[in-house]
């Protein structure tokens, strides 16, 4: 019987063990280079911007039009062009990745679109509205080969005025054969536990 128990948790493990976060970034390091300011320029994290700007804005600015969310990326910042604000991932083949991302309208009047690359073909856009508060949106990647994928944000249009970005992740996504692994794991301990009770009576 403990050796069913010992093959049932063996069969359950998979799952977490699967599942990882290999990038995360919600803008919060209190020290440079993550102070915020107009035209950040990013040098000194996992970010890069190119042609154009971004600012870094939120809690400890002058610009802190949602407090809830701390510090956050204006996609448009104050040089007349937006940015490309970009990082690069090293993926794996076959696996799955899962980006998320909170995106808010600019708070400041009009609507913008953010063109969301992730990976080599996975090219999304999403419009907010000026009011608009943060919402969670999500893009799935599996690349067909391991190497470095780019990960980018880039706000349309150039009016010094740009949707909001805060807390990015990418995680990989456990395979389905892991769920059915999960189940069958807890279908054997749930069998083992009314065996022992039916043996104990």
């Amino acid at each position: 019987m403990f050796k069913k128990i010992l093959i049932a948790a063996a069969l359950a493990t998979p799952l977490f063990a699967s599942a990882s976060v290999v990038f995360s970034d919600n803008f919060e390091n209190l020290a440079a280079p993550y102070s915020t300011g107009l035209n950040w320029s990013a040098a000194g994290t996992p970010w890069t911007v190119g042609n154009g700007t971004v600012d870094l804005i939120g809690a400890g600015s002058s610009w802190n039009f949602v407090p809830a969310f701390g510090k956050y990326v204006d996609l448009d910042g104050s040089s007349g062009k937006a940015g490309v604000f970009s990082t690069t991932l090293n993926l794996n083949a076959g696996v799955t990745y899962n980006l998320t991302f909170a995106l808010a309208g600019n708070q400041r009047g009009g609507s913008d679109a953010v063109e969301v690359l992730f990976g080599g073909a996975a090219l999304q856009s999403f419009t907010r509205t000026s009011s608009a508060g943060f919402t969670t949106e999500s893009i799935l990647f599996t690349p067909s080969a391991s190497q470095a994928f780019t990960l980018s944000f880039h706000n349309l249009g150039g009016d010094n005025v740009g949707a909001l970005l805060d807390n990015v992740s990418v995680a990989s996504v456990p395979e389905p054969q892991t769920y059915a692994l999960l189940i069958a794991g807890l279908a054997a301990m749930g069998m083992v536990s009314r065996r022992r009770k039916q043996a104990q009576r």
